[in-house]
């Protein structure tokens, strides 16, 4: 198969968001529903968290609202503006390439055409990255704050001091943290214990150690804790744990904003190079919603 060329593309808007929310959604967080997702953010979004206090009275034959109260306090989710800039040589993935339109692909739907293949690549180096940055990032080149840097900065949030994850303390680790969960958040649906992989290593470990290891077998069941899931990223950084309900952690994005953009650029024709382009453009970013209702583990 002769070397591919790669007509010029350049995809913006809708078709755009098409490329980038396969990017971005495939981090292993978000493709998971592990967190609230908010997409379309032009700018940045406003939410409103509001908390009631003394709405239940004793019945008479008025109506006074004296006692009742509704405390609204705004949290701003802005997403930061990210781009790639990527310049490879054709000869370094038309092997893979052509391989897999010789049927040795694990892609479930391969992309015909090799500039869509080359996106694929970059997607989920782009997935990774973002995975990363949702739980570990800190406003600065090619990242932005994270859930743990947000968590840590907020006088709110419930802190329990770390120390080094064993197989040996792991599980009394975590119940410091589950100790440390508010009242009003335990027993919800939606509660997590989001674990690093180091964590989760710790903890299969431990439980092998009790004669648990076939139940806690990967592909077997969903690991927990004292009946609260374990969601394991390789986001969170060794000896990193955050509890809190998925819908009180937001990520934003554009996603189908106009100003998105993918360009594939073939420079062959420019300075006869095998070299090609690939620009993305796109934003994101992620808030807490109410602090007080989170535990960090650090």
């Amino acid at each position: 198969m002769p070397n591919p060329t790669i007509t010029n593309s350049s995809y913006s808007g809708e078709f755009a968001g098409k490329y980038l929310g396969a990017a971005l959604l495939s981090a292993k967080t978000l493709d998971e529903g592990a967190v609230s997702i908010l997409p379309n953010i032009k700018y940045k979004a406003a939410m409103k968290v509001g908390a009631f206090s003394d709405i239940v009275r004793s019945a008479d034959c008025d109506f006074d609202d004296s006692t009742s109260t509704l405390t609204l306090t705004e949290k701003v989710l802005t997403p930061a503006e990210l781009q790639v800039n990527l310049q490879i040589c054709k000869k370094e993935l038309h092997s893979d390439w052509e391989a897999a339109q010789m049927g040795f692909s694990a892609f479930d739907q391969l992309p015909p055409l090799f500039s869509d293949y080359v996106i694929a690549r970059v997607a989920a180096e782009v997935a990774n990255a973002t995975e990363t940055s949702i739980w570990s990032g800190s406003a600065g080149e090619g990242s932005f704050d994270g859930l743990v840097t947000l968590a840590a900065a907020d006088t709110d949030v419930v802190d329990v001091v770390g120390t080094t994850i064993t197989a040996g303390n792991v599980i009394d680790e975590l119940a410091k943290v589950v100790d440390a969960i508010p009242s009003g958040v335990y027993g919800k649906e939606d509660l997590t214990i989001y674990i690093s992989q180091h964590v989760a290593k710790k903890y299969i470990a431990a439980q092998a150690a009790l004669g648990y290891r076939e139940l806690y077998n990967v592909g077997q069941t969903e690991m927990n804790f004292q009946g609260i899931k374990l969601f394991a990223t390789g986001g969170l950084g060794d000896n990193t744990i955050l509890a809190s309900q998925a819908s009180n952690l937001f990520f934003g994005t554009g996603l189908l904003d106009d100003r998105n953009e993918v360009k594939v650029i073939d420079m062959a024709d420019l300075d006869g190079s095998q070299n090609v382009r690939v620009v993305m453009r796109y934003t994101a970013g992620v808030q807490i919603g109410v602090g007080s209702d989170v535990v960090l583990y650090a």
